[in-house]
């Protein structure tokens, strides 16, 4: 099934939802079935089939046919009663309960009172920046469940109360009702299969082929067809925190998710690596994380942010809907709120201070090895940047663009403003050294801000866009003391639609079915690999990675690349997830697309085009 079959399929089973709700379900539940009958029959043929070899085996006649049947059958018995018995692993992070927090649990406690929704069983606290709700099934697929709720220790630092809970009414709303377990059913049903597929291999017995031919044949469209199941659930939920605290609180929760989310992504964790450089031993993160978020994000970044998760389409690569969507749902207009004025680290008590301290210790011993291996990246950072230095009266406009970057690796906060001032001044209209002094500039010096990015503007395609995009963030950013420029900010608003038109047409062409069409080797310097493979150690999913070049059309003097990563282990929507993650905290000379090796390349067309992996853990 390729993918434009698929997304065809998607939008008609959208279609169908938004007609007649109860009737699709019914579709759903029924093609659903169909997979339970395949299932069921394998088990009878496998069944059937060790009836068969059993006997003569006992007899004594040990004839290839017979072990051969025995052992297929016996394979497809396990990938069956495996598939009908699923098991899911507990989730990551600590489990609490109501003697640590008991705030916590009366809060969980009346939320479950108020959606008149089943308890939730296990409360586990974890490290991440988010929530989340998992069934685990007691008896298999047609047994109950088990609730579990995971937490984030990040999440609770970055949210008040109020918006927590907005948090946890979306998470309890995918258990209420008739619906919630229909919709999990579904989800478990959907990988039972998946991991029946994956179970029975590609030994080259009959049976499995046959078995594989059809699970290739159901699963996308069974994944397909149930889509716009998991897009209904999750406005659902969204409703339902809207009732339980206020469509304003979820909405201002959801946007203020996607600011700080992307700020801890883009900001926070490299500067915190970036204390290897004379700290040799890990620094625990989670203090000074804490400290930060309760800081407002600054006006300009958080403008931007919002812009762009806006801009963000919902696609059929993730049941998760954009941002845009969500708040359309909740009625509620896409504009930055006020900051959360407090945290719901209240909710752990008089613990909250010892889960820190146990989380910074947990991420120090479990990044002990990477902090190792950027430590001794770093070491030779400041050699470049010392050798950069000593030769800054003869350094041209790139090396002092590259003296800039690499003292903000060593400290974020180095002056590198007069290093890029310099480079302009050796090279006027260096793209790299204007982009750089945006940055540099401080925010009261709009004007400054302005003409830099008027001469990127002018002097360089391939930076048009972010030159508009920057422009439009700096101009819808309120500052004490300015006015807002309405013919400026409808100019670099031109700008941008203009721009944006050859970006798109870039992306096409770097995402586009023909994945491999003018694709060669990448060219990272030796520098710049070890720089990627250290960046990529920090990610513990990822086992391993290959990087190719792509060749645009649309700007060729552009380094544009495909990287593959292989991630083991984790479900599709958190391969997702992680690719995204990449995409916005890998240092690269130029956009970078990121893909799952298994699912968007053959073994052999990597080997063709990337050679040797970048990265092996």
């Amino acid at each position: 099934m390729d993918q434009a079959d698929f997304v065809h399929m998607v939008r008609m089973s959208e279609i169908a939802s938004a007609e007649n709700s109860s009737a699709y379900r019914r579709s759903v539940a029924a093609f659903a079935a169909l997979g339970y009958a395949w299932v069921l029959g394998c088990l009878v043929l496998a069944l059937g089939m060790v009836a068969w070899a059993v006997p003569p085996l006992l007899a004594g006649r040990f004839k290839l046919v017979f072990v051969m049947v025995l052992i297929s059958g016996l394979t497809l018995l396990w990938t069956s009663l495996q598939a009908l018995w699923l098991r899911s692993d507990a989730p990551d992070g600590v489990e609490i309960t109501a003697v640590e927090a008991p705030a916590l649990f009366e809060a969980l406690e009346r939320i479950r009172r108020k959606i008149k929704g089943p308890h939730i069983h296990h409360v586990y606290l974890n490290d991440e920046f988010n929530a989340c709700i998992r069934q685990q099934p007691r008896y298999g697929l047609l047994g109950g469940a088990v609730n579990h709720l995971t937490i984030g220790l990040p999440l609770l630092m970055a949210l008040d109360r109020q918006r927590f809970l907005a948090v946890l009414g979306h998470e309890y709303g995918h258990l209420r009702g008739d619906h919630g377990r229909f919709a999990a059913w579904i989800y478990r049903t959907r990988m039972a299969w998946m991991r029946m597929h994956q179970g029975l291999g590609d030994d080259g017995n009959v049976v499995a082929a046959a078995s594989n031919a059809f699970m290739r044949w159901y699963l996308p469209r069974f994944a397909a067809r149930s889509f716009a199941l998991a897009r209904q659930d999750e406005y659902e939920a969204d409703r339902i925190a809207g009732r339980l605290v206020g469509r304003e609180v979820a909405a201002a929760a959801l946007i203020e998710i996607e600011v700080r989310g992307t700020w801890m992504e883009r900001h926070f964790w490299e500067r915190h690596w970036s204390k290897a450089a004379d700290h040799p031993v890990p620094v625990g993160p989670y203090r000074s994380l804490r400290k930060r978020l309760a800081r407002m994000p600054e006006p300009a970044f958080a403008n931007d942010a919002l812009r762009q998760a806006l801009k963000r389409l919902s696609n059929v690569d993730d049941t998760h809907p954009g941002l845009r969507d969500r708040l359309e749902s909740l009625e509620a207009p896409p504009i930055l709120p006020e900051w959360s004025g407090g945290s719901a680290m209240e909710l752990l008590g008089d613990d909250a201070k010892r889960w820190i301290a146990h989380f910074d210790k947990q991420w120090c011993r479990d990044h002990a090895t990477e902090w190792k291996q950027h430590h001794a990246w770093l070491a030779q950072v400041r050699e470049r940047v010392q050798k950069l230095t000593a030769q800054q009266a003869q350094s041209n406009a790139d090396e002092m663009v590259e003296l800039a970057r690499l003292s903000r690796h060593l400290d974020p906060r180095a002056p590198v403003q007069p290093l890029y001032a310099l480079a302009l001044q050796r090279s006027p209209g260096h793209a790299g050294a204007l982009r750089g002094l945006v940055q540099s500039l401080p925010d009261e010096d709009r004007q400054g801000k302005l003409q830099c990015l008027e001469q990127l503007w002018d002097g360089d395609g391939d930076s048009r866009w972010w030159a508009a995009r920057t422009a439009l963030a700096e101009l819808e950013t309120s500052r004490p003391g300015m006015e807002h420029d309405a013919a400026a900010y409808k100019q670099w608003r031109k700008r941008l639609e203009r721009a944006q038109e050859a970006e798109d047409r870039a992306w096409e062409e770097l995402s586009g079915a023909s994945l491999f069409a003018r694709a060669v080797r990448h060219d990272l310097s030796a520098f710049e690999q070890t720089e990627l493979t250290t960046q990529l150690a920090r990610y513990r999913n990822v086992a391993r990675a290959w990087l190719v070049r792509k060749q645009l059309r649309e700007f060729p003097r552009r380094r544009a690349y495909l990287l593959f990563v292989e991630m083991p282990g984790l479900e599709p929507d958190e391969g997702l997830a992680l690719c995204h993650r990449l995409e916005n905290s890998l240092s690269m000379p130029g956009p970078m697309l990121v893909m799952d090796a298994d699912e968007a390349s053959s073994p052999e067309e990597l080997k063709r085009h990337a050679a040797e992996p970048v990265f092996v853990r």
